[in-house]
């Protein structure tokens, strides 16, 4: 969406409506349908498919992530990778990481079959509604977004010819994310209650509470509000292979052996290695504060979103 002027504001705000279209359960609506809802902008706007791979090919990785997945590999874990971004994308990251593709879930996205679809009037309507968007960008006005929003995507949209296109897009987030493990579990023979699984956000909160709820191992990685509720334990860091000291003591032991590290492992004031147990933790707002700030710093404007 930055590739588009505004666009990264303009972002932001669909990423809110997506927040409150979760929380406020929506029918048929997953965490992470943010990526079908930016269709006709990315239309408009004559975004392609390479220009998605160009920013896989630019974009850092999260630091520590080499040596987390070539450790595990070495070892012969299993890594997969769920995620709600486009396949494009991810399966350029998975390779630099050397993930096999066989283990990646990723949001199917054929863009470029979709640039003939617009019509002069929905280009019109699509432009509008950016202009609305930009000013809500500003008021922070939740109610104003859900009411202007829902007006384009659920009234206006659905007489275009963009409408079918944006339903093709299932963005692998929420239970579509779940679903993704239970698929790789069955393939492999391996039952939730024996998965590590980590996330952040929002997307994740159902893949965390179906693993935890099963008694694996789900780890809140920098996690915001929407996915520290629903962990095992939360990891505050800027590496993610600090990982790794978990993932031993779960290897040789249990969850009891998990929580005895976790509960015993020193603070030192550093901004690396911060553990913490949430099964039954009654306030985590502390944590969550903490852990909102690392994401910043590690996620960049990234972030920021639910």
């Amino acid at each position: 969406m930055c590739l588009i002027p505004d666009g990264g504001r303009i972002f932001e705000v669909i990423s809110r409506y997506d927040d409150l279209l979760t929380m406020r359960c929506r029918q048929n609506y997953e965490p992470g349908d943010t990526l079908a809802l930016i269709v006709p902008f990315l239309v408009l706007h004559q975004i392609k498919e390479s220009d998605i791979l160009r920013l896989a090919r630019q974009a850092d990785l999260t630091p520590g992530s080499r040596n987390l997945v070539s450790t595990l590999l070495s070892q012969e874990w299993h890594v997969f990778c769920i995620t709600t971004t486009y396949q494009q994308y991810a399966f350029h990251i998975m390779q630099q990481l050397d993930i096999p593709l066989s283990h990646v879930s990723a949001t199917h996205f054929p863009l470029d079959q979709f640039g003939n679809s617009l019509k002069l009037e929905d280009a019109n309507a699509i432009s509008k509604v950016e202009l609305d968007i930009l000013s809500m960008a500003d008021r922070q006005d939740d109610e104003f977004i859900l009411r202007r929003l829902d007006d384009f995507f659920w009234n206006h949209l659905p007489r275009t010819g963009l409408w079918e296109l944006m339903k093709s897009v299932k963005p692998v987030g929420g239970k579509r994310k779940f679903n993704s493990l239970y698929s790789f579990s069955h393939q492999h023979d391996v039952g939730i209650g024996n998965w590590v699984v980590v996330g952040d956000s929002i997307t994740d909160f159902q893949m965390l509470r179906g693993v935890r709820d099963a008694g694996g191992l789900a780890v809140a990685f920098n996690g915001n509000q929407y996915a520290l509720p629903y962990g095992t334990i939360s990891l505050i860091s800027t590496h993610i292979s600090d990982i790794l000291q978990v993932l031993y003591v779960w290897e040789n032991g249990n969850l009891k052996d998990v929580e005895n590290f976790v509960r015993e492992y020193p603070i030192d004031g550093s901004e690396r290695n911060q553990f913490d147990w949430l099964i039954d933790k009654k306030d985590i707002g502390g944590i969550i504060s903490k852990s909102r700030e690392m994401r910043r710093m590690v996620r960049e404007e990234a972030g920021e979103l639910g």
